[in-house]
């Protein structure tokens, strides 16, 4: 089945003004309406992007995070990253010399 991408996007825009709406009125840090906004504004992104993919081949520059994978990947990113940040040169411009005018 087929999405309409221009149906998709409406139906991403809506879900972008209800998860704002839900966040700007919320009642407490675990309200459950946030939650439910978050969770349709998910699937409409999903429907949009497979949309825009099937119909135009166009990918979006984004993607939603998988929570539970991130995580795993964190804490085993960050191990990598402390072994790997004594050999970043941080200074892009390092050992460049410039022409004066």
């Amino acid at each position: 089945m087929t999405v309409d991408p221009r149906a998709a996007l409406d139906r991403l825009l809506a879900a972008l003004e209800a998860h704002y709406h839900a966040v700007a009125t919320r009642r407490a840090d675990d309200d459950p309406k946030v939650d439910d906004a978050y969770d349709v504004l998910a699937d409409a992104f999903e429907v949009y992007d497979d949309a825009m993919v099937r119909v135009h081949g166009e990918t979006l520059p984004f993607y939603l995070a998988d929570d539970e994978t991130d995580d795993e990947d964190d804490d085993s990113d960050d191990d990598e990253d402390d072994e790997d940040d004594t050999d970043v040169d941080l200074d892009p411009l390092d050992g460049v010399e410039l022409e004066e005018s």
